[in-house]
């Protein structure tokens, strides 16, 4: 899904626009939502940072997302630009990126990035539950 570009021509190709909105998750539940984007049809996933600490992932996904976000156990945030760098290099303390912009596609779409917390929820719900 791609979203609308910044119209500064020192911006690098593929750097998404400032007004993604950031689905922020438990790592783990995360990692798994990745995987299973990555293994469906075309390049479903997006640029995805990474906490410093490791404990959450944040999805880019297309502005407007906040407003309808409703998936127990994550978080949507409208940054409307605010505090998010969005350049291919993350800063240099604290996130960093998981997928960078360029290497996937502008923005997760937010339909598809439900279906896959779910079925990861459901995935690591089966595994916990086997130990």
């Amino acid at each position: 899904m791609e979203i609308s570009r910044i119209s500064d021509p020192r911006t690098p190709p593929g750097t998404p626009a400032a007004g993604c909105d950031v689905v922020t998750v438990p790592a783990r539940q995360g990692l798994e939502a990745v995987d299973i984007l990555r293994r469906g049809p075309g390049d479903a996933v997006g640029p995805v940072l990474h906490d410093d600490g490791g404990d959450t992932l944040g999805f880019l996904v297309p502005p407007g997302t906040a407003a309808a976000w409703d998936v127990p156990g994550s978080t949507c945030t409208e940054t409307d630009g605010r505090g998010l760098p969005l350049a291919p290099e993350p800063p240099g303390e604290g996130p960093d990126w998981l997928l960078p912009p360029g290497e996937a596609d502008l923005a997760t779409d937010p339909a598809a990035l439900r279906e896959a917390l779910g079925e990861a929820a459901r995935m690591i719900k089966a595994a916990d539950s086997c130990r």
